[in-house]
């Protein structure tokens, strides 16, 4: 489901250095958890944790990466049309489910400041492909950071630069999804 060759070649440059991680959901996030881990310590990312589980994804987005994961909070979740969530997380729609996450994952670890170099050489907007498929479009304006997926819908990072031992989370505030799937 998740593979790493389906990111295309693109690649993502950035040094890492030693920084303090911000909380997330009310809970400190270690450099040294990977992303489920430090997920699962978040209060703002129970759905998520619960549609990772769901969908089998617990050992990819443990594993060695480096991932750079667009999280989005409960908030976002609950802002889907009304029992979304509810049949997304039903055995039946599992694979669907993976898509969906993995259209949240790009398999590469970069930071806000790579992702803002990207933007500026590409004139503004910068595309990558996540390892679902997707083609998300990457945008910088006024200190932030929003993505937009290929319906259309615009998620804003709220905290950025969350690093992980397998590569780094983004907080976003709204759901991603492939084309045509919601």
């Amino acid at each position: 489901m998740l593979s790493v060759t389906a990111f295309g070649g693109v690649a993502f440059g950035g040094v890492a250095f030693a920084q303090d991680n911000p909380e997330v959901g009310g809970a400190a996030m270690s450099a040294d958890k990977n992303i489920v881990e430090n997920a699962s310590n978040s209060a703002d990312h129970t759905t998520l944790v619960a549609a990772v589980k769901a969908a089998g994804l617990v050992d990819t987005l443990s594993g060695e990466g480096p991932f750079t994961v667009l999280a989005p909070t409960n908030e976002a979740f609950e802002a889907l049309p009304e029992g979304t969530v509810e049949n997304l997380l039903k055995p039946e729609n599992k694979e669907m489910l993976a898509t969906i996450l993995a259209c949240h994952v790009i398999p590469a670890k970069a930071l806000s400041t790579d992702i803002v170099s990207m933007v500026e050489e590409d004139g503004g907007e910068h595309e990558v492909e996540t390892v679902g498929g997707c083609t998300l479009t990457l945008a910088a304006a006024d200190g932030g950071v929003t993505v937009t997926d290929e319906n259309g819908t615009v998620a804003n990072v709220t905290i950025a630069d969350v690093i992980q031992s397998n590569g780094v989370i983004h907080v976003i505030d709204a759901v991603l999804t492939p084309k045509s799937d919601m």
